[in-house]
């Protein structure tokens, strides 16, 4: 508990698979779940329903990350009490500045209507929130963004297990596990030298 959520201070605890979660009025608390939630990209779920919405929808990575931000903290903030506060998006604008964060956005007719975000260490993605606006746009976020990862022998970290997550494919490990997976995982090469080039693998 405490600290800050400068570049700095998110880099160090990510690194070490630990990362922040509180509720505006909250200190910062940080966390390191057992177990962890993890998706295999090869491994993603690709229900009949949602080939439709796929193939009716466009994905671009790294456009609007500050703008896609800002829609998900007003879209939850609508809904519940968020932990995706101004302090929230502020910091994780700096983190895509420095070059750590990225954003899986969805869109229809060129207008934003869901996605998701994360950060990149090595191989391993680390989700931090998905959105949707539309019916189904998570799930073509997350989806697209499996079938570039699995190129790249990728990992992705969804932290803590929802009926979403496990619905879409994520299954749990126990946090020693997750933790050695990581350490080796992150030290290496992504394979890319820009998120945003992935778009041509779509």
């Amino acid at each position: 508990m405490g600290g800050d959520l400068s570049v700095e201070a998110l880099t160090q605890a990510y690194e070490k698979g630990i990362f922040p979660w509180f509720l505006p009025h909250e200190p910062i608390y940080w966390w390191c779940p057992d177990p962890r939630a993890v998706l295999l990209p090869k491994e993603v779920r690709i229900q009949k329903s949602i080939k439709s919405s796929l193939k009716k929808f466009s994905v671009k990575f790294d456009h609007d990350f500050a703008g896609f931000l800002k829609i998900c903290k007003k879209e939850r903030a609508n809904k519940e009490d968020t932990w995706l506060s101004d302090t929230i998006v502020e910091a994780y604008t700096a983190m895509f500045e420095a070059g750590f964060a990225h954003s899986v956005e969805v869109y229809e007719d060129e207008k934003i209507i869901g996605g998701l975000y994360g950060l990149i260490f090595g191989k391993v993605f680390c989700g931090e929130s998905m959105i949707s606006l539309k019916t189904g746009a998570s799930k073509v976020a997350l989806i697209r963004l499996c079938e570039v990862l699995a190129k790249f022998d990728f990992l992705i970290d969804c932290q803590v297990m929802n009926d979403h997550l496990k619905f879409m494919g994520a299954v749990t490990m126990p946090r020693d596990e997750f933790l050695d997976k990581f350490e080796i995982l992150k030290n290496n090469d992504s394979g890319f030298k820009n998120f945003k080039d992935l778009e041509k693998f779509l």
